[in-house]
C-alpha cells in the first residue's frame, strides 16, 4: 500500500502510517526535512511533484497557525490552505489534519490521552474513509498532559504571556519524545508534531474498510 504524506514535516504521521501497513510512503514539503524517515521530494505540496492516482491514501497536515486560537496573538498572516487542499484531493482517498477550530468537513478528533500518551495534542481529521467508531479522549489517564509547543523547557514559575498558567513543559527533549511516541524528532520538529499513535489508528481503520471491500 502506497502512502502520499503532503506537509510532511519530521515524518509523526508518516511513522504512523508505517505501523499501521503502509510500505511505501512517500513525503512532499516545501522546506528541506533532514530527518523525515521515509522517501523524500522538496516541493509544493499544493502542486505535488508525482501523481496522487498512483497513491492508496493521501494524508495533507496543511499549516495550523492559521486557524490556531491563538492567531491574534500575532501580526502574521498565515495562509488558509485547507480548501485549495480539499480541492486538489477531491475524488482521491484522502486525509486532512488540522487543530481544533480549523474548517474542517464532519471531523473526528484524535487525542493523545486515548492511546497513553503524555499529551493531549487534540487535532481534527477529514477523511474520505472515516472510522466508524473513534476512541474517546482519556483526560483522567492523562490529568497533567506535557505542553510540546514551542521549544522552551520546564518552569515553575506563572506564564507572563498571554494564556497565564504553570507551564507544563517538557524538562529535556527526551521527556518530550517519550509524551508523543516520537524518538527521532529534535524539539523543534515535534513542537508541529501529531503523534504516530494517531495516523496508526486512522490506517488500520482505512485498511481494514480497503481490505473489507474486497481490494485488500
Amino acid at each position: 500500500m502506497r502512502l502520499l504524506d503532503l506537509f510532511c514535516g519530521a515524518g509523526g504521521a508518516a511513522v504512523g502510517y508505517r505501523q499501521a501497513g503502509f510500505d511505501d510512503i512517500v513525503g512532499v514539503d516545501i522546506a528541506p526535512q533532514p530527518d523525515y524517515p521515509f522517501t523524500f521530494i522538496q516541493g509544493d505540496a499544493l502542486t505535488p511533484p508525482v501523481d496522487l492516482g498512483d497513491f492508496d491514501l493521501i494524508h495533507a497536515s496543511p499549516p495550523c497557525q492559521g486557524y490556531s486560537t491563538l492567531k491574534g496573538l500575532v501580526r502574521v498572516e498565515y495562509p488558509l490552505l485547507i480548501e485549495p487542499v480539499r480541492v486538489m484531493l477531491t475524488g482521491h482517498p484522502y486525509v486532512i489534519e488540522n487543530v481544533v477550530g480549523a474548517p474542517l468537513m464532519a471531523p473526528f478528533r484524535l487525542c493523545g490521552s486515548s492511546f497513553g500518551l503524555g499529551v493531549w495534542r487534540h487535532r481534527l481529521f477529514e477523511s474520505s474513509h472515516p472510522p466508524t467508531l473513534v476512541p474517546p479522549c482519556s483526560h483522567l489517564s492523562c490529568p497533567n498532559p506535557l505542553d510540546v509547543t514551542g521549544t522552551g523547557g520546564r518552569s515553575s514559575k506563572p506564564r507572563t504571556s498571554p494564556g497565564g498558567g504553570l507551564s507544563r513543559k517538557p524538562a529535556n527533549l527526551h521527556e518530550a519524545q517519550q509524551a508523543m511516541g516520537i524518538d527521532w524528532m529534535t524539539r523543534r520538529e515535534l513542537s508541529e508534531a501529531i503523534p504516530p499513535a494517531y495516523t496508526r489508528f486512522i490506517g488500520e481503520q482505512f485498511l481494514s474498510q480497503h481490505a473489507t471491500a474486497g481490494y485488500g
